[in-house]
């Protein structure tokens, strides 16, 4: 399932982030990489410890925090740490590649890459190219989303970041590790978490929706590994 995450980061908070960016301290994004991506990868990362970097951190992981959308399909147990990227210039796209089963936080905990996330810094209106291309079952899917926005979608999927031709396309990125570790099961759950609100909102409580309500928390018992 690839899914939209509208207005992630507000306005106000984007003129923060780029004003940070503004004379950040990029690196090679190769140095995080492993052996399979280092062949395609050809961006810049923010160290993962600089200040604009933990500053937009932080601030990704609040807004996720408030984000009932979010939790809903992801249904998150650990969250990778967020890290900042920018593709312009002779650093400008990352081929097609699979991401890692397993990453590593700082404190040496494993996270389960079951989902990725792109967060997009910059306006589609300043740069050409650089679409996020994820390849399913129904084909490819090139996404460029207006600042703010965030794409959700499987990590098992094969994946690209097409060359940036004009400008500068700056993004947030960082995977999930989800409670339920099946693609199918979490659409499901996350479908009859949908039509549930979408019900309720319609026609209020009821001893149908209650049912339903009991059916999708079941499934997600049987399912969830906490």
């Amino acid at each position: 399932m690839i899914l939209t995450l509208p207005d992630l980061i507000d306005a106000a908070n984007l003129r923060t982030v780029r004003a940070l960016l503004h004379n950040a301290p990029w690196q090679d994004g190769r140095e995080s990489a492993g052996a399979q991506a280092r062949r395609v990868k050809n961006n810049q990362q923010l160290p993962h410890d600089c200040a604009a970097a933990e500053h937009i951190r932080t601030l990704v992981l609040e807004r996720l925090q408030q984000q009932a959308l979010f939790f809903s399909a992801a249904l998150p147990k650990r969250i990778f740490t967020p890290r900042v990227n920018r593709y312009s210039g002779a650093h400008n796209a990352y081929g097609a590649h699979v991401d890692g089963a397993i990453r590593m936080l700082p404190d040496g905990q494993r996270v389960r890459t079951d989902l990725s996330c792109t967060v997009f810094l910059s306006d589609p209106a300043d740069y050409d190219g650089g679409e996020l291309c994820i390849a399913d079952t129904f084909g490819t899917h090139a996404i460029k989303l207006p600042a703010g926005h965030a794409v959700l979608y499987p990590g098992s999927s094969v994946h690209e970041v097409r060359p940036v031709t004009r400008g500068e396309r700056m993004a947030v990125f960082f995977w999930v590790e989800s409670m339920v570790r099946r693609d199918d099961h979490r659409r499901l759950l996350f479908e009859m978490d949908m039509a549930l609100t979408a019900l309720r909102t319609r026609h209020g409580e009821s001893a149908e929706t209650t049912a339903l309500a009991g059916s999708y928390h079941n499934l997600l018992r049987l399912w969830a590994d906490t």
